[in-house]
């Protein structure tokens, strides 16, 4: 077995990942993997945009307390101060890599957003494919970059540690084995530096506008090599996902609602001021209850985003992927109601990390959506996880570039064990189990939850597992294997931090537990 050895072992390639590389490359040897595509992230599906403090009328302490009430008393109020107050800097380093955000019309400034639980009009964005348009620009900076080596897709299997090594003293994170799925090659990268920027992990649920690379994979690594995870419990399920047989996860950006729409039921009745006096801007946690709420009071499948009132023009202009996608499956958002549901988005949870993206594992680092910084709370803002990514990815270079530390040269990694195992002949297990863990999350797991529903979930999940496991060591390892672990993982350690949250706070709501307790704690898992 060979072993490739860097300085940076970066693990991802949306924003953070892509953004830390860069920022290293002047460094030390940089070696960044992605299981799939450089492309195919949670980066490359962001609509929205990005916040930024730029309008005169708005300022630093608006967008803290905006992102402190949307967080539900659970944020870091020093953590998210200080992303808020890079965002500035941050921006400009985005367009100094290519970046282009939209202007106001005389060209005096940017053409800002606004969305649900923002006070002002704080989010850049470029268009409705502000995600695609970032990751474009990064992607074209790291391929002309000649000191960071890439390797598509590679899939981490799990990280190697002193502990798994048996060597004495402080565990630390040293590497990992990794897979090539064109090759079926497993090889391990020895690093003193392990950054994980693995994305969200939408795809443990049935319905999700997340691409299918988010299977929590981050959090299972990070979980299995003994780092704290924290707040696991709260998974944000976006409100407005189009609701079409066809429409495979196409997100109805939050924008749409930041101009003007309402939401309906199928007469055009609008019916958010029931639940909250900001209406259709609430944050999201709100939004999708309100939606789960009127679907099953009614019965009906799904409920409607209304923004006629625009006009053709204004959202040819303004949601030009949306306007065309959904005239593609026959709905003219200039003429129709648009057919939403709520589907799993983003997770506020993740590997426990400082801002610079220090995790309890020292040589490991995590940052994004994988990470659980302080920022979120209980509940994201909108269009604030993009801004954490950068921020984060810079702080996190920040702090590795100060960091010289060089692995001892006896330590050596074994080669990878591959037993007794064989070919898989009974690949129709993990496309059941998959889909099992799936449906078992969404049916038991989602926007509202009961003590019964969780202990059901949890002792389906516990033979899931079982199953896995017996499976992951009878056969050859394969990303599919990989991915049907971590998600069965992540979504046991979803339902035990929820079972441990005995209120209803934030994007983490119970029907056993309506009320919200006094003091504010957050759920932190350890090994």
């Amino acid at each position: 077995m060979r072993t490739e050895s860097c300085d940076y072992f970066i693990v991802g390639s949306g924003m953070a990942g892509l953004i830390s590389a860069i920022r290293l490359a002047s460094c030390g040897s940089v070696f960044l993997v992605t299981k799939k595509r450089l492309e195919d992230c949670n980066t490359n599906f962001a609509q929205g945009g990005i916040c930024c403090v730029q309008d005169p009328s708005d300022d630093f302490d608006s967008h803290v307390k905006d992102t402190l009430v949307a967080g539900a008393g659970l944020c870091n109020e020093k953590v998210v101060r200080a992303i808020v107050e890079d965002a500035p800097a941050r921006i400009r380093d985005l367009e100094s890599y290519g970046v282009s955000f939209a202007k106001s019309q005389d060209g005096s400034g940017y053409d800002l957003g606004r969305e649900g639980g923002h006070s002002a009009r704080r989010i850049l964005h470029a268009g409705d494919i502000t995600g695609a348009r970032i990751e474009e620009a990064l992607i074209n900076k790291v391929r002309q970059d000649s000191r960071i080596r890439i390797c598509e897709y590679t899939m981490v299997i799990d990280l190697i540690t002193m502990k798994f090594l048996q060597e004495p003293g402080q565990n630390r994170c040293l590497g990992a084995y990794v897979l090539n799925e064109k090759s079926g090659e497993i090889y391990a990268v020895r690093s003193p530096h392990t950054i994980l920027a693995t994305g969200g992990c939408g795809k443990v649920y049935q319905y999700t506008c997340n691409p299918d690379v988010a299977t929590g994979d981050g959090v299972a690594l990070g979980w299995r090599a003994g780092a704290q995870v924290a707040n696991m419990e709260f998974i944000q399920f976006h409100p407005t996902c189009l609701y079409h047989p066809q429409a495979k996860r196409f997100l109805i950006s939050e924008a749409v609602r930041g101009e003007g729409a309402n939401l309906t039921d199928r007469n055009g009745n609008p019916f958010m001021e029931k639940y909250d006096s900001r209406g259709a801007l609430a944050p999201r946690d709100i939004v999708a209850r309100a939606i789960d709420s009127e679907m099953k009071r009614t019965g009906a499948p799904c409920c409607f985003l209304d923004i006629r009132f625009k006009g053709k023009e204004f959202l040819q202009k303004r949601f030009p992927k949306i306007y065309e996608t959904c005239l593609s499956f026959g709905v003219d958002m200039a003429n129709d109601l648009i057919p939403i549901v709520p589907a799993a988005h983003y997770s506020c949870g993740g590997v426990r990390a400082e801002i610079n993206g220090e995790t309890s594992l020292p040589g490991l680092f995590a940052i994004g959506e994988c990470a659980c910084t302080g920022l979120h709370g209980a509940n994201r803002l909108a269009s604030n996880s993009l801004l954490e990514a950068v921020v984060c990815a810079y702080r996190c270079a920040e702090k590795l570039a100060e960091d010289k530390l060089a692995l001892p040269d006896h330590l050596h990694i074994p080669d990878w064990q591959y037993g007794t195992a064989v070919a898989s002949d009974e690949v129709v297990l993990v496309a059941h189990n998959w889909t099992e863990i799936r449906t078992c999350m969404w049916d038991y797991v989602g926007i509202v939850r009961t003590d019964k529903r969780l202990q059901r979930a949890l002792h389906r999940l516990a033979n899931l597992r079982k199953e896995i496991r017996e499976y992951y060591f009878d056969y050859l390892v394969t990303p599919d294997t990989l991915e049907l672990r971590n998600i069965a993982l992540v979504g046991e350690l979803i339902v035990c931090s929820a079972r441990q949250r005995k209120e209803s706070r934030g994007l983490h709501y119970t029907l056993d537990y309506p009320e919200i307790k006094r003091i504010a704690r957050d759920t932190i898992m350890k090994r």
